[in-house]
């Protein structure tokens, strides 16, 4: 934690900015390792020489085993009221960077009533530049969330059959993930069964799944913050020839993208190895998202492998890979991975099968 701030200080003071504010919670977690649910439960002030967690009593014992490299601030009424009384703010024409993607214009009014001497610019990607970059330990947390939702997915494949609701499988498969350690799915569980598999974001519904369906489930597991991302899509009986074409096109895709990725590469130029494929297989329009995202702490963040993605990967980052194709009253196919950038190639940490499954 002290060598992340350390970073941070070292941007705040190059942006000539007396502090930063944070309100980003995954954010405030990655600096001190402070973990809150709530906006506003926790903020953090980033000085150039000092670091400071902003939170209430409810949070005292918590942040004392928490919390590592800044100083605790138990607030007595309220974190804004404090904050804003707080002697070093009170200087006159003090520079506070606020994070701009994430601050409430209602708090930034409080924030500017209160401080009518200092000065609030936005900011934009100064913890999130050093957050892309994942450090030994957090690969090792994000390994384990994987682990976990590639257990927790073979662990479901004996019950999945018709007449099942995707309701019921996406139950147990966030109940196999706790079981196995998760703290909470990383986002809401994806079971979409038939037609349905044809919506890339298709929430369980309370549809019963069909002999001679795709199914496709997106999930993840949450580990001490860190999070996990995968899609895995079978087929309820023996698949037709159609979506086995359809199917081992994706795959193709997906493996070309795998064996692509490297440091140095823009999230756009991996994006189009894997899109090329679909193309070429005539399905270019049935891919209408990105080819994936980084993950950490967030479930969504930098960087973005997609065609708008112009940054350079980096060793360090850990992105999604998961090409698709839907066709609307049909059916669709999705498979995911999360690997690990490196100099010249990637890390795929899942596990879990990739074959097509005829269940």
């Amino acid at each position: 934690m002290k060598l992340r701030i350390k970073k941070l200080q070292r941007l705040v003071k190059a942006e000539n900015l007396d502090y930063l504010l944070v309100s980003q919670l995954s954010h405030i977690q990655y600096l001190t390792g402070f973990s809150c649910t709530e906006s506003l439960d926790g903020l953090v002030l980033i000085g150039p020489n000092s670091a400071d967690l902003f939170t209430d009593f409810r949070y005292k014992d918590q942040a004392d085993s928490q919390v590592k490299g800044a100083r605790i601030h138990i607030v007595e009424r309220n974190i804004l009221k404090d904050l804003v009384e707080y002697k070093p703010l009170q200087k006159v024409n003090t520079k506070i960077g606020f994070q701009s993607e994430n601050m409430l214009h209602g708090v930034l009014s409080r924030l500017s009533d209160g401080l009518g001497t200092a000065v609030l610019i936005p900011t934009a990607d100064l913890v999130e530049g050093l957050a892309m970059v994942k450090d030994k330990d957090e690969i090792a947390l994000i390994k384990e969330a994987v682990r976990i939702s590639d257990t927790a997915f073979e662990r479901i494949l004996g019950i999945i059959k018709p007449g099942v609701r995707e309701m019921e499988l996406a139950a147990e498969l966030e109940y196999q993930m706790k079981m196995l350690g998760s703290e909470k799915p990383s986002f809401d569980t994806i079971a979409a069964s038939g037609y349905r598999s044809a919506m890339p974001h298709g929430l369980a519904s309370m549809k019963k799944i069909k002999k001679g369906e795709f199914l496709t489930f997106d999930f993840g597991a949450t580990y001490e913050g860190y999070v996990s991302d995968i899609t895995r899509t079978v087929v309820i009986g023996k698949a037709t020839s159609r979506q086995k074409k359809i199917y081992n096109l994706v795959l193709k895709a997906q493996l070309k993208a795998i064996n692509a990725a490297k440091a140095g590469m823009s999230g756009a130029a991996l994006d189009k190895v894997a899109r090329d494929v679909i193309k070429k297989g005539g399905y270019g329009k049935q891919f209408g998202h990105g080819l994936g995202h980084g993950i950490g702490l967030m479930v969504h963040e930098g960087p973005r492998v997609s065609p708008m993605g112009k940054d350079d990967l980096r060793p360090g980052n850990v992105v999604t890979i998961e090409p698709g194709i839907y066709i609307p009253n049909w059916g669709g196919v999705r498979i995911e991975d999360d690997v690990v950038i490196r100099r010249n190639s990637c890390t795929v940490l899942n596990k879990a099968p990739k074959e097509l499954l005829e269940l």
